[in-house]
């Protein structure tokens, strides 16, 4: 299975950062964002990761890439545990190319441009400004890998959700199950719907970010018509293939951060430095001399 991650959006929620550095780019703590939805691909067993990109995203593709010069630059002056993270970024077992978008046309069109790319395989997509968990917490870290385990077992299409607040079912497409499910588990749905009234809402269970889909799903991508904004839209051909075969909703563990925007991004920000060692002293005397 390739992972597909989209990444030709221009950040618009991230301006004026996002403005001259791709928004994947901007740092948490000592990593871009970026990096860690690769590493939780990686985790989850995937060793082919396909991004689709934009001319203006290079530093994306040359941070996974090996800088020859700064290797050796570290290894000239002794600073071994800086070159170790450096090696690190991308394992050598883990294969990185990426395709170009170049017109912004939807989430669906993103994901068909890696079409010839992903010579049609089975897919997992990868929403690359949401993190799923925290990896320096106690939180399991495997979903994917269960979405997964889950997808080989069945042939069923995985769909991340997580619960919301009743209030807030506006904001997100929201699945419409059959049944109920539990943390950790996956459930048959109907489709989902796009940011529903709060009275009409069929669940409290939204999309995350993260997909698990069979291969034929390429031909109901290829199909798709414009949807909202004259953009194709991954959730309408996800819509499709629910009439034709299961698909199934994965309840995750955990907790996500959405880091595609200033709000969300400092606090994940503040979450992850509190639980990193490395930061947390520093973090919490800050915070207590701000009263």
């Amino acid at each position: 299975m390739k992972a597909i991650i989209p990444v030709a959006g221009f950040g618009t929620r991230m301006l004026p950062a996002s403005k001259a550095i791709p928004k994947e780019m901007i740092t948490l703590l000592d990593r871009p964002l970026i990096q860690y939805v690769i590493e939780e691909a990686y985790l989850a067993g995937i060793k082919e990761v396909i991004l689709v990109t934009h001319t203006t995203k290079s530093a994306i593709e040359n941070h996974f890439d090996t800088n020859f010069e700064l290797e050796w630059q570290l290894e000239q002056k002794n600073k071994c545990d800086i070159l170790a993270s450096v090696r690190s970024v991308c394992p050598p077992d883990l294969t990185i190319s990426s395709v170009r978008q170049s017109k912004g046309l939807g989430l669906g069109h993103a994901i068909l441009c890696a079409k010839e790319a992903a010579s049609t395989d089975n897919i997992a997509v990868l929403l690359p400004d949401v993190l799923i968990n925290n990896v320096l917490s106690n939180h399991s870290t495997d979903n994917l890998a269960t979405m997964i385990n889950r997808f080989d077992n069945t042939g069923f299409a995985q769909v991340m959700v997580e619960s919301v607040a009743q209030q807030d079912v506006v904001k997100y497409g929201i699945a419409d199950f059959k049944g109920q499910v539990e943390q950790g588990n996956s459930g048959r749905v109907n489709g989902f719907v796009e940011k529903p009234d709060v009275e009409n809402a069929p669940s409290t269970l939204a999309v995350v970010g993260r997909y698990v889909l069979p291969k034929a799903i390429w031909s109901y991508l290829e199909k798709l018509e414009p949807g909202a904004g004259g953009e194709k839209q991954l959730t309408d051909a996800i819509d499709a293939l629910v009439k034709d075969e299961v698909v199934e909703a994965f309840y995750m563990t955990g907790k996500s951060h959405d880091c595609g925007n200033i709000e969300g991004y400092v606090s994940t920000f503040v979450e992850y430095a509190l639980k990193d060692e490395r930061y947390a002293g520093c973090v919490k005397r800050a915070l207590q001399s701000f009263g």
